[in-house]
Parts: C-alpha cells; structure tokens; sequence
C-alpha cells in the first residue's frame, strides 16, 4: 500500500544511523514494528496483580 507521509527529514536521517539502515522504508517499518511491541507490553504490564493464584501449589513434581 502506497502512502505518503510528511516526516521530519532530520528524525529520519537520525534514525538511519542509529539503526544502522540504508532505506527509509526499513526505518519506517522497524519503527512500526518496535511501536506496535512496545504498545503490546504495555497492555501485558496492566494485567500485572489481576491475576489470582494459588500460593500453595508445588508445580516441582510435574517438572518429570
């Protein structure tokens, strides 16, 4: 999909070389990518102390 984008010319350059990246399009893209994990483990750490459990369990004899 074709899309134009209005983004700072210097941002980009910045991110080519912290990235390591010839193309402008593989910095869009890993920048998505990392975006769209980073949101992910954010809704992950929200669940953290919702979920209830059972103190008492010994999962150690079901390693076998």
């Amino acid at each position: 999909m074709a899309t134009n984008l209005a983004i700072d010319d210097l941002l980009l350059q910045e991110a080519q070389l912290v990235g390591k990246k010839k193309a402008k399009k593989a910095v869009v893209n890993e920048a998505l990518s990392e975006y769209i994990q980073r949101r992910r483990q954010a809704e992950i750490i929200e669940l953290f102390g919702t979920v209830e459990y059972d103190e008492t369990y010994d999962h150690k004899p079901f390693r076998n």
